[in-house]
């Protein structure tokens, strides 16, 4: 994949999924977007978790937070993604993507 044609942060779509389906992990407190990631399984039973950069270990973080302990029994990590792009801006740039299912 060239840098030029996909920038870093659309490269991690590998994996077909609903708007509805993708919660785009921030910097925002990790309960806040834990919190939110409830809301979002209000409406549906699969979620995915996308992070890139510093960002990857508040995505674990918030995965672990409703599969070990808000959602415990109720929920599961089904499988993560793992990838790196290489930008001429910012080097390599990794990213991940965490898909929760909810029972």
């Amino acid at each position: 994949m060239s840098t030029q044609e996909t920038p870093y942060t659309e490269s991690i779509n590998t994996e077909k999924t609903e708007i509805n389906d993708e919660l785009i992990v921030t910097n925002d407190p990790v309960m806040k977007t834990a919190i939110d990631t409830l809301t979002r399984f209000s409406v549906t039973n699969k979620l995915v978790l996308k992070a890139y950069g510093d960002i990857i270990p508040n995505a674990v973080a918030i995965a672990n937070i409703i599969t070990e302990n808000i959602l415990k029994g109720n929920s599961r990590i089904e499988k993560i993604l793992l990838d790196s792009d290489i930008t001429e801006e910012k080097g390599m740039i990794s990213n991940i993507q965490i898909f929760l299912l909810k029972s």
